[in-house]
């Protein structure tokens, strides 16, 4: 597969959730390709934490920017915030899923859904 053909294969959608506004989190930037390399390359810069998960930036970059998650995806969500709770920036050791398997550290690559503080 061509260098182009990978970027154009990589997702990104960024979260912002302020519970005084939204009942969920709401979709404050969503691309593809070099849209979505540049939304993950921004987060990593802000010491946003970056989860990959190719199946949910899939079913995340078909919302509209500014709505918010559908109820169905929940849990999806809720599991990376709790999976964040122990984020330490800089930090490359793999950590534990809920599931207990691993996760690998982050990186800009396909799938990634930075996850922004609460306001």
């Amino acid at each position: 597969m061509s260098e182009f053909d990978e970027l154009m294969r990589q997702k990104a959608v960024a979260l912002k959730y302020n519970p005084d506004k939204n009942g969920a989190p709401v979709v404050v930037a969503s691309g593809m390709g070099y849209l979505a390399e540049r939304i993950t390359e921004a987060a990593m810069e802000a010491g946003v934490p970056v989860y990959e998960d190719d199946s949910l930036a899939t079913l995340l970059t078909q919302l509209k920017l500014g709505s918010e998650i559908p109820k169905e995806l929940y849990q999806a969500i809720v599991d990376i915030y709790i999976y964040f709770l122990g984020y330490v920036p800089g930090q490359e050791e793999k950590k534990e899923e809920p599931d207990g398997g691993e996760m690998a550290p982050e990186t800009a690559e396909d799938g990634a859904v930075p996850m922004p503080q609460q306001e």
